[in-house]
């Protein structure tokens, strides 16, 4: 039985530097629009599936983004595909505020967010209710000690299986060769098939390149790029 929303640990940042007055602004103008209802313990103690026909203004494919860290894939995303509906969890303010400002310039409206534990989304979404889901650049939680905290283990991949489609797709992207490794364990564990593994330059057709690739390419460390199909 999975951990409930209460009893769990988060290890992430919530807090970053002082926000800027434009960033403050999103966050008091726009977040509680775009902020997706009734997946806190807070609002739906019962654990109620959500209906995800009411999300979007017609029915549609799901995507979500796990950490979307400063939205500019997200908000690629929701240009490039406007008939799909995404959903992206994200704990760190700064990076929500940043994806405000995103979306208000990219004008995008396929799109709503979790700002927390994207554990607690995947309680309430329906069981098979999801199409694609991406990890880019998660946090690496180097010290072996602390592997555990990683996405790709079995506490968040459980309830990743368990709310994607059979035959979905799950992107991975790290620069780190030990999260590759765990990945490649752990995944396919979880009831995945890995379908291409890929190095710089060999990136999905429509990959848009994030601060955090572009850091990592600076510091002389190479991008990986998994992808998983959901077995069924």
């Amino acid at each position: 039985m999975a951990e409930s929303p209460e009893r769990r640990n988060f290890y992430g940042r919530v807090h970053g530097k002082t926000l800027r007055a434009s960033q403050k602004d999103y966050l008091a103008r726009d977040l509680e629009s775009l902020r997706l209802r009734n997946v806190a313990a807070w609002e739906n103690p019962s654990r109620a599936p959500l209906d995800l026909s009411t999300i979007f203004a017609s029915p549609r494919p799901i995507w979500v983004e796990v950490g979307f860290g400063g939205g500019e894939h997200l908000v690629h995303m929701a240009a490039r595909y406007p008939e799909v509906g995404l959903i992206g969890c994200e704990p760190f303010v700064n990076g929500i505020a940043m994806l405000l400002g995103k979306i208000r310039q990219a004008g995008v409206t396929n799109l709503t967010i979790h700002p927390g534990d994207v554990r607690d989304l995947f309680d309430v979404l329906p069981e098979a209710s999801v199409d694609k889901v991406f990890l880019n650049y998660p946090d690496p939680w180097p010290k072996a000690r602390h592997h555990r905290r990683r996405f790709v283990t079995p506490g968040y991949l459980t309830l990743l299986a368990r709310v994607m489609k059979p035959g979905a797709e799950f992107r991975v992207a790290t620069d780190i060769p030990d999260y590759v490794r765990q990945t490649l364990e752990e995944v396919p564990q979880a009831g995945f098939a890995l379908i291409s593994q890929t190095g710089q330059g060999a990136a999905w057709d429509d990959w848009l390149s994030t601060r955090y690739e572009q850091k990592a390419l600076r510091e002389g460390r190479s991008p990986h790029y998994l992808t998983f199909r959901r077995a069924g």
